[in-house]
């Protein structure tokens, strides 16, 4: 996947349609004025209860002070989708995942919905589009960049299958979001998953902190495949998991410089010592594995996918620490032994194609000709 698009407030079609969504919402009678009062993060740039805040601070935004606001805004009827919203977490259990986060929003639920603010004061804040039949009001930041998703999403391409995002933003996507498209008359996605974070050295890593990995940086030092296989594995979609530099060049060297780029390139030299032809191609229990694999991204467990793909490259490792081809004196008997770790070798390949395209690539064009030709080192060592 790539991105399609960067979107603005201030892009003529997302103005188009979240004011056309707001006005969908009003119609069905979801929306009404009232005064607001609330404690307000800029750094999340959401309202927060008095029990998500420490000691009147933000959690994720220690340094930020806390605002509390009070003005008249149009609110948005959210806890007349409380039922709804409960029924179908429980009734599809592929909507909200992990299900730990499905319990947390189910949790939520069960303390009861208070209807949301939607919209903010222009004299309090400068920018935002203007709420359709008030231009003293602005649409909140939160409603509307919801709505980004319907901008964006190609004619025939709602509903999503999947919205990925962080675990801190699940409220506003597992429960927000689906209420409003239910209260505009829009189909809901198939999957809300909730990832956990990615910490650099046990710090969140943020705009604010300053504490970024830019990808050009990663690719510098690792390559465009080391770095896809780094960010990869750092941990489970679910979970939270945290990088350094060292432990990022140090998972590079043992598993990519000193795993998978040597068993390649020792494999490669054996198969040109030998006499025999190759043309390699995939084992007969590759749909076995595959089928495995492909279980597991579809449940979104990109790591543990990996995991199971590098069990595969020990094992190929091993058995030719066991069998010992180099120490075979006739090279016509070395090709016997070297056709099923080429034809492992391919699988594998095949399998990490949607990890480490490029790698995948010069495998797969090394041991699927008659004439084996060394590849260039795959992966360079890192200090």
């Amino acid at each position: 996947i790539s991105f399609d698009r960067y979107i603005r407030t201030t892009d003529k079609d997302h103005i188009s349609q979240a004011t056309d969504f707001y006005l969908r919402i009003k119609k069905t009678g979801d929306i009404y004025k009232s005064w607001f009062k609330g404690f307000y993060c800029s750094g999340c740039e959401e309202y927060k209860t008095e029990s998500e805040l420490d000691n009147h601070h933000c959690p994720y935004h220690p340094s930020l002070p806390i605002e509390e606001l009070a003005e008249e805004n149009y609110f948005f009827s959210w806890s007349k989708y409380q039922g709804f919203l409960k029924d179908h977490i429980k009734n599809n259990p592929d909507f909200v995942k992990p299900a730990s986060r499905a319990r947390e929003m189910i949790s939520f639920l069960d303390q009861g919905l208070n209807d949301i603010s939607i919209s903010r004061s222009r004299q309090n804040i400068g920018w935002g589009i203007p709420v359709p039949d008030d231009s003293d009001q602005v649409l909140y930041v939160w409603f509307e960049a919801l709505i980004n998703y319907l901008t964006g999403a190609p004619k025939g391409f709602w509903p999503a299958d999947l919205h990925l995002l962080g675990k801190d933003n699940t409220r506003f996507h597992a429960l927000l979001w689906p209420a409003m498209l239910k209260s505009a008359g829009f189909p809901l996605p198939k999957t809300v998953y909730s990832h956990g974070f990615l910490t650099f050295n046990n710090q969140k890593i943020s705009k604010s902190l300053g504490n970024i990995i830019r990808p050009k940086e990663l690719v510098e030092k690792f390559g465009t495949d080391g770095a896809r296989y780094l960010l990869a594995t750092a941990k489970n979609l679910a979970g939270d998991g945290d990088i350094s530099w060292k432990k990022m060049t140090q998972k590079y060297n043992s598993d990519l410089a000193n795993g998978l780029g040597n068993l390649v390139a020792r494999l490669s030299r054996l198969c040109q010592l030998s006499e025999q032809n190759f043309n390699g191609k995939c084992p007969q229990d590759f749909k076995l594995f595959k089928g495995e694999i492909g279980r597991l991204m579809k449940d979104y467990q990109v790591s543990t996918a990996l995991d199971l793909i590098w069990k595969k490259i020990h094992t190929i490792d091993r058995n030719l620490d066991e069998t010992k081809p180099w120490q075979i004196k006739d090279k016509s008997k070395l090709g016997d032994v070297l056709v099923d770790p080429v034809d492992q070798i391919l699988t594998v390949a095949v399998l990490l194609t949607p990890f480490l395209p490029e790698t995948a690539r010069i495998i797969s064009q090394v041991f699927s000709r008659k004439k084996i030709k060394p590849p260039e080192q795959l992966f360079i060592r890192k200090e």
